[in-house]
């Protein structure tokens, strides 16, 4: 029984062993498994976090861009009617200057639009009353001082508008009305304005 139990033993101790060593490198290959996911995850987690960044910066730079493109826009809004108001004052500085400059204003516009010395002056309803005869003689007299025709006249007619005045030989008519002169005004020198109102 002796040598029964030894060859019981052997076999024990060598089924133990190889047990051991299957066990131990299921369990290195396990290990090795193990490390290679959490590799894998941290990996991935990495990726996440990296990619989570950039979408987060880029929608930072969106927001900021949109903030800006808005900042901007409500600046020229507020510019825009800053020019408004500048120009809406200076026809009201014309419709208010004293007479004489009112009469001079309007006699040199009549010369300036003038090419037969001929033609009608068509007011306002109130500059009519007021300034036409006055204005009509003025412009007729700087005509003939500069040697041309001085038979410009004052018409009938008045129309609808804030000040200066309409000159009209047959169908044709020149504008020469503040509306008109500022609104011409305004597009050659909005940039100038805009220089000094917002230096």
């Amino acid at each position: 029984m002796n040598g029964i139990e030894k060859i019981t033993q052997r076999i024990a101790a060598d089924a133990q062993q190889e047990a051991d060593a299957i066990l131990a490198q299921a369990q290195a290959e396990a290990n090795a498994v193990t490390a290679r996911y959490q590799s894998q995850a941290q990996q991935q987690t990495d990726d996440i976090l990296a990619k989570g960044k950039i979408q987060a910066e880029e929608r930072r730079s969106r927001l900021v861009s949109a903030a800006e493109m808005e900042r901007r826009h409500e600046l020229l809004s507020v510019k825009q009617e800053v020019l408004d108001k500048a120009f809406a004052l200076a026809l009201d500085k014309l419709r208010s200057l004293p007479e004489e400059e009112y009469i001079d204003l309007l006699a040199n516009l009549a010369v300036k639009a003038s090419s037969t010395g001929s033609e009608q002056i068509i007011l306002s309803k109130t500059d009519r009353a007021r300034y036409g005869v006055k204005a009509a003689t003025k412009a007729n007299k700087l005509l003939a001082q500069a040697g041309r025709t001085g038979k410009l006249t004052l018409s009938q007619e008045a129309r609808d508008f804030q000040g200066g005045l309409l000159l009209a030989d047959g169908d044709v008519e020149v504008n020469c009305t503040f509306e008109t002169l500022v609104r011409l005004a305004r597009g050659s020198v909005s940039g100038d304005v805009a220089k000094v109102l917002f230096a």
